[in-house]
């Protein structure tokens, strides 16, 4: 693109920076810059992961993949949402990162029987090749069982009727 308005701009008799000055004026004097700032830090999130991922055998639910580096302990209702069950490890299920994403949005669930539920969002995306590989071979699959706490049904209860998207 860049090639080809610099190719229309000589066309005209100008140059790409004459051209576009007026948007290039806003960016000349930006430059990429570290700043320090106060934030809010989850504390004792470690923990809550150390249990989850314990709990699932440090494997993805779903998959079962075992690269900790991909495994995130999602929370089924979430930290924002009840302090009380924050660290509660019936209130995780472990996931690698793509399904972790998409419990989080609502796009999948987990029902009352452990098995995975699709919304009408990924069901829509039936054609595609990403929906056949990555989704097609988990629907209404049951997630891996729980080692010592499972999923509180009425943790999962609320997942469903508050964040899935049906």
């Amino acid at each position: 693109m860049f090639q080809s308005e610099k190719i229309l701009a000589e066309k005209e008799n100008t140059t790409i920076e004459s051209k576009f000055e007026d948007i290039l004026s806003d960016i000349k004097d930006l430059k990429g810059e570290d700043v320090i700032r106060e934030v809010r830090t989850r504390v004792n999130q470690s923990v809550f992961r150390k249990m989850v991922l314990s709990n699932y055998n440090n494997k993805c639910a779903i998959t079962g993949i075992d690269i900790p580096e991909l495994l995130l302990a999602s929370h089924i209702i979430p930290w924002s949402k009840n302090e009380e069950h924050r660290l509660n490890p019936e209130n995780g299920i472990c996931f690698s990162a793509l399904y972790d994403k998409a419990f989080d949005k609502g796009l999948i669930g987990i029902n009352t029987n452990h098995e995975i539920v699709f919304s009408d969002a990924i069901k829509k995306k039936r054609e595609t090749e990403f929906y056949q590989t990555y989704f097609s071979p988990i629907e209404n699959q049951k997630i891996i069982v729980a080692q010592k706490y499972l999923p509180r049904t009425e943790f999962l209860e609320y997942h469903l009727d508050t964040i899935f998207n049906k």
